[in-house]
């Protein structure tokens, strides 16, 4: 898939705000809701649902879980990656779910994949799981385009991990926030350079037809049932 050359705030901002704004107007009518999921998209989804409540519950954790209740958006990679600091080398997919401000709730999920890079964790060893936290309207606003270079088009950070670390430590300016599991051990994890793009075809293969990521996340003029689970898991722990 051809990476973006060239994408400005302006320009994704725009569009970005005519699509909340329709939602707006269109008083939120109910979603349609969609065929059963294809089970290659069914177990991604409940992967990343057990991966959320593998980071939620460490006690090392404790930035992580305080930066979610800002965040406007999370991507979840959790797939085992093979081969030391590799990330994505046959294709790491995930999902990504956005916060809904107006009806305290999270929709989704829409599913991206990420590559391009050769990454490690700081505290050493392969990476095996992978989440960003998208902490602004920027972020979320980037990622509805086909595809995106981390460090390019939109800033990311390593996200702070540790016994006793704040989430006021974080690079608050930052549009994303990583963080990362490797053999047990979690770690901050730098992802700049790294290509994050839309998997349309796992979007319908999971909803039973062609729907564009803005559907799914913004408009959410399209759920699935399946996707309860994981939306009920990221909207309590966002409060």
């Amino acid at each position: 898939m051809k990476i973006l050359e060239k994408i400005s705030w302006s320009s994704l901002a725009a569009p970005c705000a005519v699509l909340i704004f329709s939602a707006i107007v269109s008083g939120m009518a109910a979603p349609s809701f969609a065929a059963a999921p294809s089970p290659q998209t069914r177990i991604l989804v409940d992967t990343s649902r057990l991966t959320l409540e593998t980071f939620l519950s460490d006690p090392e954790n404790d930035a992580f879980r305080d930066l979610l209740k800002k965040a406007e958006g999370i991507l979840i990679f959790p797939q085992k990656i093979k081969g030391a600091f590799v990330l994505g080398a046959k294709g790491g997919n995930g999902i990504l779910l956005v916060r809904d401000r107006r009806s305290d709730t999270w929709n989704g999920p829409a599913f991206y994949t990420m590559g391009g890079i050769s990454i490690g964790l700081q505290a050493g060893g392969s990476v095996s799981e992978v989440i960003l936290l998208i902490m602004t309207q920027r972020g979320i606003a980037s990622l509805m385009a086909s595809s995106i270079k981390l460090g390019a088009h939109v800033s990311v950070a390593a996200g702070p991990v540790g016994g006793g670390v704040s989430a006021e430590t974080a690079n608050l300016s930052a549009d994303i926030l990583s963080f990362a599991k490797a053999k047990g051990v979690y770690g901050g994890v730098s992802l700049s350079g790294a290509v994050v793009s839309v998997r349309s075809g796992m979007n319908r293969a999971y909803y039973g037809r062609q729907v564009a990521n803005a559907d799914i996340l913004i408009l959410r003029s399209i759920t699935s049932p399946h996707s309860r689970d994981i939306i009920s898991l990221v909207t309590a722990a966002a409060r």
